[in-house]
C-alpha cells in the first residue's frame, strides 16, 4: 500500500520509532538478568527491589511532566530531552560503582523512558493520518514484545561474556542511532504547541503519586504494620492518581475516561497473571524452568500476533469493537490460566495463556487509537501520559494487593495473582463498552 508506513513518505520515521520503542523496551527487560549480577557485585542485595521501582516511580514524573511539554510546545523538545536524560542514566547504571549510584542511574533512565514514551505518542499524532495510527502502534507494541523473547537471553549472554556493566553502556550507541532516524521528520515537521504553562499543580500530584507508588512495595516488609502502611500508601496514590488523568476515568465515564481505566485494569490484570505464572508451574507442578519459561512465551507471541491482526483489520474493525473482543479473549484467558494452573491442566494454562495475550494484543494498539482520537490537538500529550500512567500504575496496584493477599495468606498468593486477574478481566469485559463516544455508548 503506497500510504501504509514504510510507504517513502514515513518509511524513515517508522524505523525510527520502532527501533527507539524496542530499545527502551529491550533495556527495561533485559536489566531483569543483569540485575542480580550487579547488586551482588555492588553487595546491594537489600536494595535490589528499588532499581526497579525507581525507574517506575520516576517514568511517572515525566509521562506528566513530557505530556505537558509536548502540548506546550510540541513533541520534538520533550523527545529529544528524554532520550539524552535516558542516555545519561545508562551511563551512570553502567559505570556505577556502589548501589546508590546505580539505583540513581535507574531513576534517570525512568525519566528518560518515561518522556519518549509521553512524546513518541505526540508525535504519532502529528505525523501518521488517523488511518495509520493502528498499524503504528501494533509496531509500538510489537516493539515491547519482541524484547520479552530476545531481551533476557541476550542480556545475560553479554553479561557473562563481558559484564554486566555493558548491558547499559551498549545501549547507548544504539539508542543515538534510532534518534538519528527521527530527526529528518522532527526537523521537517512543523509542531507548534498551546505555549501554555507547564501545570505546576499536576507535577506536584505527579510526584506524591510516585513516592506512593515506590514505597508500596518496601513497606509491606515493614513487621507487624507493613501491610497497613501499604494499604495506606496504594489509597494516596490513588487520591494522588485522580488529579493526573482525564475527569470520570477513576468511575469509568463513557469516552476517553472509560478508555484510560481499561487501559490500566488490562496492564493490572496481566502483570499479576505474568508475575506468578512461571513461579506457580515450578513451585506447584514441578515444572522445569524451560518448560515455564516456554508456556511464558506463549503470551508474548500471541500479544504480537493480536496486534498484528488487528492492524491488518483496522479499516473493517472498528476500536471500540477491536476492545470488546479483546476483553472477550482477555477475560476468558485469564480465568483459564488460573484453573489450569490449579488443576495442573499445562494445556488449560497454554490455551489461557495464548487467549490472554491474543486479547491485550488486540484491544492494547487501539486504546492508543482512542486515546489519541478522542483528544483535541492540544491534549493529545496531556492524554497519552494519562494512558501511560494507567499502564505503571496498573502494574504497581495489581502487584501490591497480591502482596497484601500474601500477607494475610501466605499460601494463598498464586490463588490471589490469578484471582486478581480474572476479575480485573471481569472489570475489563464490563467496562469496554464505554469506551465508544459518550453518544455511541448508549
Amino acid at each position: 500500500m503506497s500510504d501504509g508506513a514504510f510507504s517513502p513518505r514515513f518509511r524513515v520515521a517508522t524505523v525510527g520509532v520502532f527501533a527507539l520503542g524496542f530499545l527502551i523496551a529491550f533495556e527495561a527487560l533485559a536489566v531483569t538478568t543483569a540485575m542480580p549480577l550487579a547488586a551482588r557485585d555492588l553487595d546491594g542485595q537489600p536494595l535490589y527491589a528499588l532499581t526497579f521501582s525507581a525507574f517506575a516511580a520516576a517514568g511517572v514524573i515525566a509521562n506528566v511532566v513530557a505530556g505537558a511539554w509536548s502540548d506546550r510546545a510540541g513533541p520534538k523538545r520533550p523527545l529529544l530531552a528524554g532520550v539524552a536524560v535516558f542516555a545519561v542514566g545508562l551511563l551512570v547504571s553502567g559505570t556505577a560503582l556502589t548501589m546508590p549510584v546505580l539505583i540513581a542511574g535507574r531513576a534517570l533512565q525512568g525519566l528518560g523512558a518515561g518522556a519518549i514514551g509521553t512524546a513518541l505518542y505526540v508525535l504519532v499524532a502529528r505525523v501518521y493520518p488517523e488511518t495509520l495510527h493502528p498499524r503504528v502502534f501494533a509496531l509500538l507494541a510489537a516493539a515491547w514484545v519482541l524484547p520479552s523473547l530476545v531481551g533476557p537471553f541476550a542480556a545475560g549472554a553479554v553479561a557473562t561474556v563481558l559484564s554486566w556493566h555493558w548491558v547499559f553502556v551498549g545501549i547507548v550507541p544504539l539508542v543515538a542511532a534510532a534518534t538519528a532516524l527521527l530527526l529528518p521528520q522532527l526537523r521537517a515537521q512543523a509542531m507548534p504547541g498551546t505555549g501554555a504553562a507547564l501545570p505546576r499543580a499536576r507535577i506536584g500530584w505527579s510526584a506524591v503519586a510516585a513516592t506512593a507508588l515506590l514505597a508500596m512495595r518496601p513497606l509491606l516488609d515493614v513487621p507487624a504494620v507493613g501491610t497497613a502502611l501499604a494499604v495506606l500508601a496504594a489509597v494516596v496514590a490513588v487520591v494522588a492518581l485522580r488529579p493526573l488523568l482525564p475527569r470520570g476515568a477513576l468511575v469509568a465515564a463513557a469516552g476517553l475516561p472509560a478508555v484510560i481505566l481499561v487501559r490500566g485494569l488490562f496492564s493490572a490484570g496481566f502483570a499479576a497473571a505474568d508475575a506468578y505464572l512461571p513461579y506457580s508451574l515450578i513451585a506447584l507442578r514441578d515444572i522445569t524452568p524451560v518448560v515455564a519459561g516456554a508456556i511464558t512465551t506463549v503470551g508474548a507471541v500471541s500479544w504480537a500476533t493480536g496486534s498484528e491482526l488487528q492492524s491488518r483489520f483496522a479499516g473493517r474493525l472498528s476500536d471500540h469493537r477491536a476492545i470488546g473482543l479483546g476483553s472477550v479473549a482477555f477475560f476468558s484467558g485469564a480465568a483459564l490460566v488460573g484453573v489450569g494452573t490449579w488443576t495442573a491442566l499445562i494445556a488449560v494454562v497454554v490455551v489461557g495463556w495464548l487467549c490472554a495475550g491474543l486479547g491485550i494484543g488486540t484491544a492494547y494498539p487501539r486504546l492508543s487509537t482512542m486515546t489519541l482520537a478522542l483528544s483535541v490537538p492540544a491534549e493529545r500529550g496531556r492524554n497519552s501520559a494519562a494512558l501511560q500512567i494507567a499502564d505503571g500504575f496498573g502494574n504497581g496496584l495489581a502487584l501490591t494487593v497480591v502482596g497484601v493477599v500474601t500477607a494475610f495468606a501466605p499460601d494463598g498468593e498464586f490463588v490471589g495473582a490469578f484471582g486478581l486477574a480474572a476479575l480485573l478481566g471481569l472489570g475489563v469485559l464490563l467496562i469496554a463498552r464505554r469506551t465508544a463516544p459518550p453518544d455511541l455508548a448508549r
